[in-house]
């Protein structure tokens, strides 16, 4: 049994674990540049920000303008980015999680304990951007508001919270790692 400060990818090797991490992220820039591609289309008035106003909106009637905002071409791209975004869920849900377990090893105790809780909290992240796909994918089809507004934004706020931390871990760490090696 592990103890409470154990990441989620012990069970790999350091070496592994490193050339996951870059084949995750190699995979996730990929699918991101794909997304974004993909996403051209969906931002319009009512959706500034594409599928993030569409995430973040929270209220069937701000979800009804922005799909109203959308043409068929442009719903057909929300539900292929919508689908491609399982497969970039754990691309980027690993290669963070992994990166900062890695950087993490290299700090103290206190600052480890945070890093492996943002590992976890990757994983978090995924499973909260699968749920709100799941609502965002039922508004697109037609659902009749109901709380799938509400469900996409409350799982979409704390993923790219989690995500956001986890970033800025990777690259405070990373930063303090260098410093420390010259």
């Amino acid at each position: 049994m592990h103890d409470r400060s154990t990441h989620p990818f012990v069970w790999l090797s350091p070496a592994a674990q490193r050339r996951a991490f870059v084949l995750l992220a190699v995979l996730a820039a990929g699918l991101m540049a794909a997304l974004q591609r993909l996403g051209a289309p969906l931002v319009t008035a009512a959706a500034p920000g594409g599928i993030v106003s569409f995430e973040l909106v929270g209220t069937t009637a701000g979800a009804q303008a922005i799909l109203d905002s959308w043409d068929a071409a442009a719903r057909v791209a929300a539900g292929l980015s919508l689908g491609l975004d399982y497969l970039f869920m754990p691309a980027y849900a690993g290669a963070i999680g992994l990166g900062v377990a890695q950087v993490a090893r290299g700090l103290g105790p206190r600052a480890t304990r945070l890093g492996t809780g943002l590992a976890w909290g990757q994983l978090l992240a995924a499973l909260l951007d699968a749920v709100e796909n799941v609502a965002l994918i039922r508004l697109l089809l037609g659902a009749s508001g109901g709380a799938w507004p509400a469900v996409a934004r409350w799982c979409a706020i704390p993923k790219f919270a989690l995500v956001a931390l986890g970033l800025l871990y990777l690259l405070a760490g990373t930063g303090l790692t260098l410093w420390r090696r010259r």
